[in-house]
């Protein structure tokens, strides 16, 4: 690098350049540093220079930064390229890139949307049961909103109970037990008829692995359960099931000689 007493015609300081491009020193600094800057040359008292040459370069890598592309990519790759097609398969990958980061903003955007509604709804700060909404968010769990109606203690069996994996899973069993059940009572077939019993006894079945044995769990379950004011088709339809399975649970209750929801009431 060539070394001058004064800061000839045509050279510039880091002050002069930053100040020319808009960035800051330490940036300036930071890019000589990483190899991706160098100054053209150097005052005798230490005092980088740089050149319009420089400049051009240095207007490169900031428009190429504004398009996403890493300090890395633009070291490694991007100034080295001298043919328009491997300039062009550099654009190409960095805009795949792009798209994936706006799919994916575009999806943060929607969970933030959604939890900011239903924070509105709970009017309680709970940031457990937050963090609770945004995992189904995330896991595209169109029930997510059911969560705000749980109390500490359902969540907490439910963490505990289910994984993100069985989670989906049982939700997926209950709805396809759920369509089977809507489906009878749409043919009108009598609760004490077999084909009922035995759908009555697998959305039981059901039930007794949600709570895993936990009959303490019902009264809560109930006070769920309750979609009298549903809010959506879904609601709509367990409103439906629940009013037809109601005296299909009494009699399937007995016939096995127990009733959970009659001991627990005597408790």
């Amino acid at each position: 690098m060539a070394k001058y007493k004064v800061i000839p015609q045509g050279y510039m300081t880091v002050g002069e350049v930053a100040k020319k491009m808009g960035v800051t020193v330490r940036t300036l600094q930071y890019y000589d540093k990483e190899g991706l800057l160098a100054p053209s040359a150097e005052s005798e008292g230490g005092r980088r220079l740089y050149t319009d040459k420089d400049l051009i370069i240095l207007h490169q890598i900031i428009s190429l930064k504004s398009l996403g592309f890493s300090l890395s990519d633009i070291k490694e790759r991007l100034i080295s390229l001298d043919m328009p097609a491997d300039v062009a398969n550099a654009l190409t990958e960095q805009a795949n890139d792009i798209r994936k980061k706006m799919e994916q903003l575009s999806v943060s955007l929607t969970a933030i949307e959604q939890l900011r509604t239903e924070v509105l709804q709970m009017q309680t700060v709970d940031f457990k049961k937050y963090a609770d909404i945004i995992v189904n968010l995330q896991m595209n769990n169109e029930y997510y909103y059911l969560i705000k109606k749980f109390d500490d203690d359902t969540l907490d069996h439910i963490r505990c109970r289910f994984d993100r994996e069985s989670g989906l899973a049982f939700m997926d069993r209950f709805n396809r037990l759920s369509d089977e059940i809507l489906q009878l009572q749409k043919e009108n077939v009598p609760p004490e008829s077999e084909k009922c019993q035995q759908l009555t006894k697998t959305y039981w079945d059901l039930i007794v692995e949600f709570t895993n044995g936990d009959m303490s769990m019902l009264p809560k379950l109930m006070e769920i359960g309750n979609f009298e004011n549903a809010a959506n088709e879904w609601e709509e339809k367990q409103a439906i099931i629940g009013a037809y399975l109601e005296p299909a649970l009494g009699i399937y209750f007995s016939s096995i000689g127990v009733n959970p929801f009659e001991e627990i009431q005597d408790e």
